[in-house]
Parts: structure tokens; C-alpha cells; sequence
């Protein structure tokens, strides 16, 4: 009866159980621990943390996009309406990836690229082709140079926030008290308002008569987007008494002019007081400008850079 070699189960020998007294162990020795955690290494969920404001921006970029392509084939007033809608809901998405970003702590410099490029097309783009199908098509070329106007004056915006927003060591930018130049999303939003407008007044606000105007007021926002007039960004805000008193008036007034006028004609008035409050207050600064008091002052809001950082 021929015998065979017995076998690692045979033997009790093997890595899985130890070898008895008096017997070689012919089974490698297991790994250290940490080798074995080099090959399986665990997941990172903070860095899938990073995903979520950019997946945020992106759905500006989504909205910006819908409104683009509603504006370009828009039929009716109807088509016009819901992309000026689609672009509000891109303003609320470009508020929160900010917000998420500094809450999770996952701010970043892609971060502020991809938000830029998104407010090229959302807050660009698409208010100035919406407001040319809405008003500017009257004019002809001088409709269409409008509309190329603000975008261009939009993205130079932009890109000089880009540049001057970003440290030595390439980091996102931190909050200023203010900002340099009209925010994009300010612009457009004036150029929502106009559009939305014209729904509620029975068409009118879009009429050959006011396409001037309508005219004028793009190309004044192209040149505030562009200037280095200073305007608040209202970062410095705490929480408190005053600054719960102040939002609570501010709702509930625009809550009652919405109901009187309608929220079209609140939008617009809110964003032309913020406009006009920029303007007073940097005309007010200018003569103090001109003695070169606040030269360090104005170094600092060059520095700053100032516009679409993620509120």
C-alpha cells in the first residue's frame, strides 16, 4: 500500500491553523498589519466631500444651459419667462456651493475656476441672450452688439476676479467687506427683472418704444461689471439684533411690494438700490482717493479683487 505525502490539511500545518508541538510549520508568517492596509486601503470620505459643492456649481451650469436653449427657440412670453426662472434657480445654486464649500471645508482653487466658468454661462450668456430675444432683437446689429457687450463685460469681469482673488500660493479667495466692479449675478439679475417685467405689464416693457432703454441699461451694466467702482459684499455682516431687524424689514417689505406690484418690479428695485448704493458710496471715497489718504485701502480691495467668490 504505497503512502502519500500528507497534505497541509493533513498535517494541522497551514496559515489557517497553528502547527502542534514538536511540528515544522511550513506556512509563511503573516503579513504585518500594516502592509496589509497598503493594499486595501480604506476610503476617504472627505475627499468625497469635494464633490458636493462642485456637483452644486454644475447644476448652475445645467440651469444656464436650459435657459440658453428656452431663449434661443422661445415662441412665446412664456418661454422667456421660464428661462429667467431657470436663471434664478442658478443664482440660488451659486449661493449654496459657496456655503456647502465653507461648511465642509472642502474650498478649493477648481473650485473657484469651475464657479467662475459657470457664472460665465449662466449669468453671462444666458441673461444677455435672453434679454436680446426678449427686447434687443428691435434694434438689429446694435441689439446684437448689446448683448455681445454684456457678455464680453462679463466674462472679462470674471477673469479679473481670477487673477486678482487668487494668493501667492494659488488658495481660493477669503471674503472682502468689498468688491471690486458690479457682481455678474447683479447684472443679470436687473436683466431678469426687465424681462419678467415685461409679463407682468402686459408686454409692454419689451416694446419697440423701450428698447432703448433697454439698450442703454445693458450697456451701463457691462461698463459697472467692468469699473473699479467698490461695491459691498455684505460678508461683514454678524449675527444679531440690528442685522435680524434689517432682514426681517428688508422681507417684509419686498413681501408687500410683491403683492402690489409684483416680484418682478422688487427684484429690480432692489438690485438698482444696491447699484445706486455703490455708486454713492464710491463717489463718496473719491475725493479722500484724490488726497491719497486711503492709498493702502485701495491696495487692499486690488488685492481682494472682489466678485463671484462663493458667497
Amino acid at each position: 500500500m504505497s503512502e502519500h505525502p500528507p497534505a497541509a490539511w493533513d498535517t494541522g500545518v497551514g496559515p489557517w491553523c497553528p502547527a502542534g508541538p514538536g511540528q515544522a510549520t511550513s506556512a509563511r508568517p503573516e503579513r504585518p498589519r500594516g502592509e496589509v492596509a497598503l493594499e486595501r486601503p480604506r476610503p476617504a470620505p472627505r475627499r468625497a466631500l469635494y464633490l458636493v459643492p462642485n456637483l452644486i456649481t454644475l447644476s448652475s451650469v445645467f440651469c444656464g444651459f436650459d435657459a440658453i436653449r428656452l431663449s434661443a427657440s422661445a415662441r412665446s412670453d412664456g418661454d422667456l419667462q421660464r428661462a429667467a426662472l431657470l436663471i434664478l434657480v442658478a443664482m440660488l445654486a451659486d449661493t449654496l456651493d459657496g456655503r456647502v464649500a465653507r461648511m465642509t471645508r472642502t474650498e478649493s482653487a477648481f473650485g473657484v475656476q469651475l464657479d467662475s466658468l459657470a457664472d460665465l454661462v449662466s449669468f453671462g450668456v444666458a441673461p444677455a441672450l435672453l434679454v436680446y430675444q426678449g427686447s434687443l432683437h428691435r434694434l438689429g446689429l446694435a441689439g446684437v452688439l448689446g448683448g455681445s457687450v454684456f457678455a464680453a463685460c462679463g466674462a472679462i469681469r470674471l477673469a479679473r476676479f481670477n487673477v486678482l482673488s487668487m494668493g501667492e500660493a494659488g488658495g481660493p479667495p477669503s471674503p472682502a467687506r468689498y468688491i471690486v466692479g458690479l457682481p455678474v449675478t447683479g447684472a443679470a439679475g436687473i436683466l431678469i427683472a426687465i424681462v419678467m417685467t415685461r409679463h407682468g405689464a402686459g408686454g409692454q416693457p419689451g416694446g419697440a418704444g423701450v428698447a432703448p432703454a433697454v439698450l442703454a441699461t445693458t450697456l451701463l451694466l457691462s461698463m459697472l461689471m467692468v469699473s473699479t467702482l467698490r461695491f459691498r459684499s455684505f460678508k461683514d455682516l454678524r449675527p444679531g439684533p440690528r442685522t435680524l431687524l434689517a432682514i426681517v424689514l428688508a422681507l417684509g417689505s419686498s413681501a408687500l411690494l410683491s403683492v402690489r406690484w409684483g416680484p418682478a418690479l422688487v427684484l429690480a428695485g432692489g438690485l438698482g438700490v444696491y447699484v445706486l448704493l455703490g455708486v454713492v458710496e464710491s463717489l463718496w471715497r473719491l475725493p479722500a482717493l484724490r488726497r491719497g489718504a486711503p492709498a493702502a485701502l485701495e491696495a487692499r480691495a486690488a488685492r481682494a479683487g472682489g466678485g463671484e467668490e462663493r458667497p
